[in-house]
């Protein structure tokens, strides 16, 4: 296995299909989330508006209500039955795009704080850090029923006062003030103590996404698998690489060349490094595949 060193990471790709088709991903991701930002502060900046709000609950055009579907949820789980009808619909409209794109398009395509964990893990390989978490990725599972019960238990929206993706994106729209040290307490977190460890350990907002990409229709594909030459950059970038061993290797087993498992963030990272084209966007399913999620994320850890 002839595995990539750090300093020739992507050289390959680059080489072959150019700088921009080799980060190409990477580049659309950081459009959208900064496209995102921006059309929320054309508001307050503006006074021109089209996203008006913040990612916890918003409305498009004056017309489109958008709302967190995990805000909802701790809604109802702090007794406040009498949401406006607005936010069952933004909640629903949320839920179902999600459901159908993949529920952890939102962890690296709309989320603010995955530019600051991402930012993290590039210098985290630049310094060699090279510390690991004995957290279990399963936790942010614990931190979701914790937000619930906390919610209960106290009859508000209690994480939300602490929640680094709320505060992150109000802080960048109306101003920060505690938020700031939430915001470097993830970063430094991802940085010295666990290699992508806010979002793939302990962000009970990615675990609830995580939960409703199960049945997602757009997923990473490995049609080429037979090209891989085992040079691992695919599993230095990714960010939840669990997801790779089934899709990559899993012919001999009868497992489809797809990734299924619903860890998969769907950043495109593995498509754009890849210097032999292994990976591709694609729908979940063809005529030739008829395998269960469970075998396929089984086949992974």
């Amino acid at each position: 296995m002839a595995v990539t060193p750090l300093d020739q990471l992507g050289r390959e790709a680059i080489a072959k299909k150019g700088w921009f088709v080799a980060h190409r991903f990477l580049l659309a991701r950081r459009v959208v989330q900064l496209a995102i930002l921006g059309l929320f502060m054309l508001g307050p900046i503006a006074g021109f508006t089209i996203l008006k709000g913040n990612l916890s609950s918003s409305l498009f055009a004056e017309t489109i209500p958008m709302t967190d579907p995990l805000l909802f949820l701790q809604m109802l789980a702090g007794g406040f039955f009498g949401v406006a009808s607005s936010a069952v619909v933004g909640a629903g409209l949320v839920f179902v795009f999600y459901l159908v794109i993949g529920g952890r398009v939102f962890c690296s395509w709309v989320c603010p704080v995955n530019i600051v964990t991402d930012t993290a893990h590039w210098l985290r390989r630049r310094l060699a850090i090279k510390s690991k978490s004995k957290i279990s990725p399963d936790t942010r599972y614990w931190m979701l029923g914790l937000v619930l019960v906390l919610g209960f238990m106290t009859g508000t929206l209690a994480y939300e006062m602490i929640n680094p993706v709320s505060m992150l994106h109000r802080g960048l729209i109306f101003g920060f003030g505690f938020g700031w040290a939430v915001v470097l307490a993830v970063f430094l977190y991802d940085l010295f103590i666990a290699e992508h460890g806010w979002c793939g350990h302990l962000c009970p907002m990615g675990a609830f996404y995580n939960l409703l990409g199960h049945a997602a229709l757009i997923r990473v594909r490995t049609p080429r698998r037979e090209l891989c030459d085992d040079c691992m950059e695919c599993y230095e970038v990714c960010p939840e690489k669990q997801v790779l061993p089934a899709a990559l290797k899993g012919a001999k087993e009868g497992l489809p060349a797809v990734v299924l498992s619903s860890d998969c963030t769907n950043c495109g990272r593995c498509v754009d490094i890849c210097g032999v084209n292994v990976f591709e966007f694609g729908l979940r399913f063809n005529g030739a595949e008829k395998i269960s999620v469970a075998k396929q994320a089984g086949s992974g850890k």
